[in-house]
């Protein structure tokens, strides 16, 4: 699996892609079902969101929706190194290793408070 330290901010993204598991952020991307689409604007305005259901769990099919989509930062739990090195190759920005509430991930990087390796903790 794949951890990275570097934050990315709303400004250099466009569509965002969040792997889910029920309404968390998915423990990995290649076990995916669920999916949460969105588009943030640079100043943190959350737009167009969707949630798509997969039929099953590909990563190379998830990897193939990534591009199609036009997505250009993905929110993941655990990736494997190849998908991370095909999918950053591609452009996409991966935030990896997040733990916690997709809704709480999603409002953190819209905040420009998403780092990779991030875990959701109790209030």
């Amino acid at each position: 699996m794949k951890k990275t330290d570097h934050q990315i901010t709303p400004s250099s993204s466009g569509k965002i892609l969040i792997v889910l598991h029920e309404d968390d952020v998915a423990p990995r991307f290649d076990l995916a079902l669920g999916l949460f689409l969105a588009e943030v604007s640079a100043d943190g305005a959350i737009s167009n969101e969707r949630t798509l259901v997969l039929p099953q769990s590909s990563a190379e099919n998830l990897c193939r929706l990534l591009l199609t989509e036009k997505i250009t930062v993905m929110i993941c739990g655990g990736i494997e190194q190849e998908y991370y090195d095909y999918l950053t190759w591609k452009h996409i920005k991966i935030i990896d290793s997040v733990i916690g509430d997709y809704h709480w991930a999603l409002r953190r990087f819209a905040d420009s408070r998403l780092s990779s390796g991030d875990i959701q903790r109790p209030v």
